[in-house]
């Protein structure tokens, strides 16, 4: 059975990032039908414009990966109340040369984990923006801020009870969504 492959971003580099600790949880958490895939982005050089006709090779794997995707899933940090400029950086790599976007028409949902109350929100609001502008259809709710507390994750990195009901209705939600924009 084929499965809708799904990449996934995630904007923060450090290892023990709770937005990374999400990304694991979700994996487990996917329909069967579904393959959630962190893409790597710790290695990119900075976007220059001067190197787009020759790119490295860790752009090159960055385009091909999420051009092989059915779906992109974005999960962020907040950093001064917007997107870390990793992921930016990853954004603009694969949107260019001008015209030969891979994002384009790929459905994508958004999602984070912060330790402040507001988790995320300024950061997915910015990333919309720009998702808009790079014409991936992207789910709109429902909305997951989610703050990290006293059991939002398990020992083991699973969603914790408290949430669990949760993500697991926003993470059904965006399948549905891919599985309406994204074909096999």
């Amino acid at each position: 059975m084929d499965k809708y492959r799904i990449a996934v971003i995630v904007g923060s580099l450090r290892k023990d990032s709770i937005n990374r600790q999400l990304a694991r949880a979700l994996e487990g958490m996917a329909p069967q039908d579904f393959l959630l895939t962190q893409v790597r982005i710790d290695d990119l050089p900075l976007y220059n414009q001067d190197d787009e006709a020759e790119p490295a090779d860790a752009v090159r794997r960055l385009k091909t990966e999420v051009a092989r995707a059915q779906g992109v899933l974005f999960i962020t940090p907040e950093y001064n109340r917007s997107v870390p400029g990793v992921l930016k950086n990853a954004i603009d790599h694969a949107s260019r040369p001008y015209g030969q976007s891979v994002w384009a028409g790929k459905p994508a949902g958004v999602i984070g984990v912060s330790t402040g109350a507001p988790g995320t929100c300024m950061a997915q609001q910015h990333l919309r923006n720009v998702l808009a502008y790079l014409d991936m259809p992207t789910l709109g709710q429902p909305e997951a801020f989610i703050q990290a507390r006293e059991g939002t994750f398990t020992e083991d990195g699973q969603i914790g009870e408290a949430s669990r009901q949760f993500v697991q209705g926003w993470l059904d939600k965006y399948a549905a969504w891919v599985r309406r924009f994204a074909q096999l």
